[in-house]
């Protein structure tokens, strides 16, 4: 017995307690949100009692089906966009040989060590232009914070795929030139299709990096029913915490569906792609 727990009994407690760890804010924002009285205050790991009313509220007194339309078509179309582009300059980086090829590889990494709010400054007056000549692409609006997420995430993406890219041979395109193939057929018939589990894993991670986005939603979304869920879920608990904290909860519940989902579809994607792109740089 004392064997056992010196070799194999501690990680079970090890696992045991990480277990406990992870859990344990699960269950107590679980709690929360099916709690009747709707409280911090009143909110323990095991609820006193089971009710729906805070996601009746959740619909009836707040815009969160706004909110979550919202964060749903920004972080879906965001993800596609960014993962398509940085897969054409991924190829081009990987496959291509031209001027300024190490500079723009080593600018794409200098500028990823600067967080994007650095420059909310100077996004935030190119917006108010923008605003005023194309309101559509301004404030308030799906493609305007589309943009925004876009040159975020595609320096960090196309470091990633150009190193799964590296790690297939050349040999393959050269024989489909040889057979009469375009870049364009090469690109879209013979290597995405190899490269589909980096496209996963950079899809997933830019979902699920634009649906937490706080700090520049919250300061280029002003209007109530353009608010994504981070925004919006935030609002109310922003002034009095204790009032609005089982609405919140049932609110976070609610957002993780759509990330839980994405990475569910994605998951057998995963491990092979980030090691893979890990390895070859």
């Amino acid at each position: 017995m004392t064997r056992w727990i010196k070799q194999v009994g501690w990680r079970h407690l090890v696992g045991l307690l990480g277990l406990v760890f992870a859990l344990g804010p699960l269950l107590f924002v679980l709690s929360a949100a099916i709690n009747p009285q709707g409280t911090l205050a009143s909110s323990t790991l095991v609820p006193s009692g089971a009710s729906a009313e805070n996601f009746t509220k959740l619909f009836s007194d707040t815009n969160f089906g706004h909110w979550f339309l919202n964060s749903i078509v920004i972080a879906g179309v965001a993800a596609a966009a960014s993962v398509f582009l940085s897969a054409l300059a991924a190829y081009a980086f990987s496959r291509r040989r031209f001027h300024g090829r190490r500079i723009g590889l080593m600018s794409l990494l200098l500028i990823q060590m600067f967080p994007q709010f650095l420059a909310v400054v100077a996004i935030f007056l190119m917006f108010s232009t923008i605003t005023d000549l194309w309101p559509a692409f301004g404030f308030n609006t799906w493609w305007g914070m589309i943009l925004l997420y876009l040159g975020g995430a595609l320096g960090v993406n196309t470091w990633l795929m150009k190193g799964f890219y590296d790690t297939i041979p050349k040999e393959l395109d050269e024989s489909a030139v040889v057979d009469g193939a375009t870049h364009a057929e090469i690109f879209f018939k013979i290597l995405l299709p190899l490269v589909a589990p980096i496209l996963a894993v950079t899809g997933l991670l830019a979902f699920i990096g634009t649906m937490n986005e706080f700090l520049i939603a919250n300061v280029f979304l002003t209007d109530s029913e353009s608010k994504t869920l981070a925004v919006g879920l935030y609002g109310l608990v922003a002034g009095e915490r204790d009032a609005n904290f089982g609405v919140f909860c049932a609110g976070t519940l609610l957002t993780a569906i759509p990330t839980v989902g994405v990475f569910m579809y994605l998951q057998r994607y995963i491990v092979e792609g980030l090691s893979a792109g890990a390895v070859k740089g």
